[in-house]
């Protein structure tokens, strides 16, 4: 609250699991954390169906940035220059890319929102998967730096979504 966000649930204990709290950056992007009971094993972002990157778009990337790295810890990594659609900030920590923020194009009607990029084997296969049970495709396949590609997604309840997997051979 003080850095501008807003609680949306509160710090909420589950009792042998942990606790964890919903709340929403100062531009409107909501977020959740949680804090485990127990130890838990470092992520593995390149495990298939596991969460590879976390992309913020939203309406001041730089605002977002600061208040995420102020709460967190962030670090900015690296910064791509993506011409007409802006720049587009990669953060982490410790040496590690957690993911990138940028600012959202004009033309996207949405409200600032983290997507989650899910590692799979197959980004077309997987395309097709999705579409056929219901999700529409609003993005995608397209490669990005480092030779594999990515899609976004909406899921028939209307949440967004990401697939990333290797290019194309």
């Amino acid at each position: 609250k003080a850095k501008g966000g807003k609680v949306l649930v509160p710090s909420t204990d589950i009792p042998t699991v942990g606790r964890f709290s919903v709340f929403a950056d100062p531009q409107g992007a909501a977020i959740s954390v949680f804090k485990s009971a127990t130890e838990m094993q470092p992520h593995d972002t390149t495990k298939l169906g596991e969460v590879s990157w976390h992309e913020l778009m939203t309406t001041d990337y730089e605002a977002g940035f600061e208040f995420y790295s102020e709460l967190f810890g962030w670090e900015q990594m690296d910064e791509m220059d993506m011409g007409p659609a802006g720049k587009y900030r990669m953060f982490g920590q410790g040496g590690s890319m957690y993911g990138g923020m940028m600012n959202k194009p004009a033309d996207v009607q949405m409200p600032p929102a983290w997507s989650y990029y899910i590692n799979v084997d197959d980004v077309e296969a997987a395309i097709t998967r999705a579409t056929t049970k219901g999700a529409t495709k609003i993005y995608g396949p397209q490669e990005v730096p480092g030779g594999t590609q990515v899609a976004q997604l909406v899921d028939p309840q209307g949440a967004v979504f990401a697939l990333h997997g290797p290019g194309k051979k």
